[in-house]
């Protein structure tokens, strides 16, 4: 009966730490394009016409406040 007793402790050791795994609310925003990389790629698309001034100007500053 200890020997049930003493598993059972464990698992439920186990258990709790194993619960905290993965439980993060930490956020990791990773970017691969350079601020100056974006602008040119904002202004072509721009230039393009798929964005209008309104949408430019709101990405534009998005862009520059992440810096």
């Amino acid at each position: 009966m200890k020997t049930v007793a003493k598993s059972f402790v464990v698992l439920a050791l186990m258990g709790m730490t194993l619960s905290a795994c993965g439980n993060s609310t930490t956020k990791n925003n990773v970017t691969t394009t350079t601020v100056g990389a974006e602008l040119e790629a904002l202004d072509k698309a721009y230039s393009d016409g798929l964005l209008n001034e309104k949408e430019y100007k709101q990405q534009r500053e998005k862009i520059l406040k992440r810096k």
